[in-house]
């Protein structure tokens, strides 16, 4: 983590009796049961208290129980932290935010009339506040009670809950929808288990429905681009850059984009990596200066990861590959050592108080990802890690790969095996003008993308196996900039790296290799 209104009333009496009733059908208490039975005794009750908290909250706010328990999911992976703030200054497991641009920790005291004191620390009045919070979103938006119902028309309610605007609120809300449609379950302190069941989603996205984030980094192009506010970071640079500082957000991705585009924080990092599947975000160009590790700042790139420093369920191995592989690519970049000395935690830098990584940070395996050489784990020697930018001088496996592919689709570059000389940079330039990329000769994401996607397209999903997955999921690794193992079987991890394509390109959201999004993996998209 780097340094430097009318209010809704509560539902009706009788509304909220009705939905008491309903609650407790559902749960197989009846409702009219007399005499009342004995309350549970408290480790019971403990067992189910954040289960009971969204089921009680639902019910009084009229707001989907699973929706909810998401957006808590996607913000703290429903974990608050016993009442410590994120680094945006938000509260508890609903992420109740307070400073000088979001004031859902004030709105939600207002809607539910617990004290701020309660909202911060207690379970349950955070997640009534964030039902609160969402409900008043709701009707702002004019959401009648059979459209809360239906969990698609919340979109833009759960867009405004980020507290943020336009593509980034639109980037939260999809990683929302995204959790809905997988499903989850997870075990949160105190052992209780919250699960939500995975189902179809077609979000209703109304105002959002163009704001996806589809503009890619120019220094690194599998990253997205979305710039952080100019009072949060220095134009150019007063040193030469020679290390990378790995950070921890201390709150959810979306958040930290949004915060970085805060122009009252003044701080910021030059990437911002999600835990789900290693999506990429740059805020700063590499050649200025982010406000991320005080005496530092002027030599270091800053890398933020989603998460927090005492919960290790954040730091996925899609994280640590896609991080890894970032790492991996600067370091060839600016000629920084690939070792401990270069590549340090916030709480490593000179002069820092922090303490992230923190103690569940896998350095181990970390370095070992970014040393690694991408040799391939195929025989055909197309399969690597991460496919980074080849051009006039490279050499190696990856410059040998993309010598393949170019003579197999009828572009002959005429160097040796594994040396891009003049013949290759020839190539490459026809092979770009030919299929409308840029030509100028070096194999980026682009034009890997295009590479590794070229042949056959035949509609791929969950179950599919065979050579053209393979071919699919190694295009999928070089347009996304993180690892989606060349395995040949479409699984659950391909499914979701389908579903996080689309979704960057402004495709259709289906989980499914369709003839759409092969076009675009062909275009180089």
């Amino acid at each position: 983590m780097p340094r430097r209104a009318a209010a809704h009333s509560r539902v009706r009496a009788s509304v909220l009796a009705a939905l008491t009733v309903t609650a407790l059908a559902a749960t197989g208490t009846p409702a009219l049961a007399a005499p009342a039975a004995p309350p549970p005794a408290p480790a019971a009750a403990a067992r189910h208290a954040m289960n009971e908290a969204f089921v009680r909250a639902s019910g009084e706010f009229d707001v989907p129980r699973d929706l909810l328990a998401a957006v808590g999911y996607g913000e703290t992976h429903l974990d608050g932290h016993a009442g410590r703030p994120s680094q945006a200054n938000g509260y508890g497991v609903m992420h109740l935010v307070s400073n000088p641009t979001n004031r859902t920790l004030e709105k939600a005291a207002d809607l539910t009339g617990e004290p701020l004191s309660q909202l911060r620390r207690d379970i349950a009045a955070n997640i009534l506040g964030g039902a609160a919070v969402l409900r008043w979103y709701a009707d702002r938006l004019g959401l009648d009670g059979g459209e809360r119902d239906d969990i698609d028309a919340w979109y833009p309610a759960v867009a405004q809950y980020s507290g943020s605007t336009g593509r980034t609120a639109a980037l939260y809300a999809d990683a929302v929808y995204t959790f809905l449609a997988h499903g989850f379950s997870t075990t949160v302190p105190g052992g209780e288990r919250i699960s939500v069941a995975a189902r179809p989603v077609a979000p209703e996205k109304g105002p959002f429905a163009t704001a996806g984030v589809r503009t890619q980094s120019t220094d690194y192009p599998s990253a997205l681009w979305v710039p952080a506010d100019a009072h949060n970071f220095a134009v150019g640079r007063s040193a030469k850059i020679d290390k990378v500082i790995i950070h921890v957000t201390q709150g959810s991705y979306a958040g930290t984009i949004s915060w970085f585009q805060n122009p009252t924080s003044e701080v910021s990092a030059h990437y911002v990596i999600r835990s789900s599947d290693g999506q990429i975000t740059q805020m700063v160009r590499d050649r200025d200066t982010a406000y991320h590790a005080k005496n530092s700042n002027a030599s270091a790139l800053g890398i933020e990861h989603e998460g927090f420093v005492d919960d290790p369920s954040w730091f996925t191995d899609a994280m640590y590959r896609s991080s890894a592989a970032l790492t991996r690519a600067l370091c060839d970049t600016y000629g920084i050592p690939k070792d401990r000395t270069h590549i340090i935690g916030h709480s490593e830098a000179p002069g820092s108080d922090h303490t992230d990584p923190g103690k569940y940070w896998d350095w181990n395996l970390y370095m070992g990802y970014v040393e690694d050489d991408g040799t391939g784990s195929s025989g055909d020697g197309l399969s690597f890690t991460s496919y980074t930018s080849q051009q006039s001088g490279s050499s190696g496996p990856r410059v040998k790969a993309a010598q393949q592919l170019l003579n197999e689709q009828g572009f002959a570059t005429g160097d040796g095996a594994g040396t891009f000389g003049a013949g290759t940079v020839g190539a490459v330039k026809a092979y770009q003008t030919a299929r409308g990329l840029t030509a100028d000769g070096v194999v980026g994401a682009q034009t890997w993308t295009a590479l590794l996607s070229a042949g056959t397209t035949p509609t791929l999903q969950q179950g599919s196996s065979g050579p053209d997955v393979k071919r699919f999921q190694r295009s999928l690794t070089a347009a996304l900039g993180t690892t989606v193992d060349a395995d040949g079987t479409f699984g659950a991890t391909t499914e979701t790296a389908v579903r996080t394509y689309q979704t960057a390109r402004g495709l259709a959201v289906d989980g499914i290799a369709g003839s759409s999004t092969w076009t675009a993996l062909q275009a180089g998209r």
